[in-house]
Order: structure tokens, then sequence, then C-alpha cells
């Protein structure tokens, strides 16, 4: 039985090793993204990208190159590279979501995709978006991948915020939770595709993952009162949903009303509930 348990740590061990060092000799540039991909691989660095190729590190951009051009890698940050299958070639990148952890992890910052690219996630975005807006714990330089354009927003407390994996077909990433993602979208009316737009997806998040009213609430120090207040009022109004916890920690804000479309003036009646102007008409699709 030990033998036995040994032989297969062995295996194991050498398919790991595998991938990055058993590679044959003969490997051409052009193989190297299904290889990669047959393996299993998401992403490598230069450096393994040298190992694969058998070639010096400062060699590697320009042995790379005509296969970048035919759409079989990206390099998403300098030093990183990510094998791209067939069906994405054409794009000229994968979905965000295939590489997105992979980037964190290779720049070792903390991160989640939030606002409508989580919402869609949970089948609550009426309209597909090629933005994929991302939390980071610092600040990383927005980018475009092929068809894939990547902003990130500066959040401070991101380690502490909620979220839940999903899988991509590259692995594991991280999106907030449907009550994170309904507070960022609230709390970013301009990024979320307007009031109108904001508060169809949060009706759409309340109905489609049953948003928590006790989460909803230990999540709302996090954000303005006015995100907190305006989430609320939209799930009340929109929906049969009663929010009773976030409204007893509303009702403990000392600020002033705040506006239900941050951009108008702070004009029309107060909802006394939620301490909110009612200053827009607001529509649901």
């Amino acid at each position: 039985m030990i033998i036995f348990i040994l032989r297969i740590l062995t295996k194991i061990v050498r398919i790991d090793h595998m991938k990055f060092s058993d590679h044959p000799r003969s490997l051409k540039t052009a193989q190297t993204a299904d290889w990669a991909l047959s393996r299993g691989v998401s992403s490598w660095t230069t450096a393994q990208v040298a190992e694969l190729l058998a070639v010096p590190v400062s060699q590697v951009p320009q042995r790379m190159s005509a296969a970048k051009s035919r759409g079989e890698w990206i390099t998403p940050a300098r030093g990183l590279w990510v094998p791209i299958a067939p069906e994405f070639r054409g794009w000229g990148g994968p979905p965000a979501t295939e590489f997105i952890s992979d980037l964190m992890n290779h720049f070792g910052i903390s991160y989640y995709v939030g606002w409508l690219a989580a919402a869609s996630a949970y089948g609550a975005a009426h309209h597909a978006s090629q933005t994929t807006h991302v939390a980071t714990s610092r600040l990383v330089r927005d980018r475009q991948i092929g068809r894939a354009q990547l902003l990130f927003h500066v959040r401070t407390r991101v380690t502490e915020t909620p979220t839940v994996e999903k899988m991509a077909r590259s692995g594991p990433y991280l999106i907030s939770t449907p009550e994170i993602t309904a507070l960022d979208i609230a709390s970013d009316i301009a990024i979320s595709g307007g009031l109108d737009n904001a508060a169809t997806v949060i009706v759409g998040l309340t109905d489609e993952s049953s948003i928590d009213d006790q989460a909803l609430s230990s999540c709302a120090p996090l954000y303005s009162d006015a995100a907190v207040r305006r989430v609320g009022w939209i799930i009340e109004h929109f929906t049969e949903q009663r929010v009773n916890v976030l409204a007893d920690y509303a009702a403990h804000l000392t600020s002033a009303p705040s506006r239900l479309h941050p951009s108008l003036p702070l004009t029309g009646r107060i909802d006394e509930r939620w301490q909110i102007c009612i200053n827009a008409i607001v529509g649901i699709e």
C-alpha cells in the first residue's frame, strides 16, 4: 500500500512538473498556446515561457510576437502570458473573467469583479456589457484586451468586502455578493448605466438572488448614506421585499436627506422612511 501511494504521488509530481519543464525540446512557438491549454495552463510568466521554449528570457517577446499577432497569446500585464482558446482568437482575447484572477495575482492585489459584470453573473443585467468594472486594493491602470475593457476602481476596504467565487473555464474568480453588487450600483449610478438601469438591475438582483436584508445591513457601513438609502428605497418601491433591518440602520443615520438621482437638484418630496429626496422619476425595464 505504501509503495502504491508513493507511485501515485510520484506521478502527480511528474504531471505538475510537466507543465513547466518536461516539455518537448522540439516545441515550436506556434504550438505553445495549444500545448499550454491542453495541460490546463491559464497563464505563465515570461520566465516560464522562456523555459518552455528553451530560450533566454530576453528573447521571449521577439519569439512570441508572431503568436501574439495571430491571437494565440495575450499579455495583459508586463511579464504575464495568457494562452487563448481558438474560439476567442478572432476577438483579440477572451472575456475578462478568463484572466482577471491571474492578472490580479500577478500584481499581488486583492480584487473583486463588481457592478454590472457581477450583476450579469447573477442573471440580473438585461444588457451584456463588454466593460468589466473591478474593485482593487490599489491603483491599477485601465486596459483594453481585445473586446474586453477593464476599468479598475480603488476600494480601500476590498479585503473586508464579502465576495463569492464564480468559475470560468480557466478557473475561479471573485465577484461581489448580490448585496455588495446592489450597493455598488446604488453608489455609482454613472457607471451603472444611469438611474433607470441601476434601479432595473437592483430589482433584478432582488428577484434573481433574493437579497438578504441582514447581509445588506451588515455591508451598509462600507458605503455612503446616499447609497444605503437609495438601494433600500429602490428595493421596497419596486419589489415586494421589505428590508426592515436596513431601514433600521438607515433610521439612525444623522446626515441630511440624500438625492435619489445624485446629479439632479435637491427638489421633490422626501420619503420619510428612507430620508431620500425623490428628485427623479424612475423607469424600470
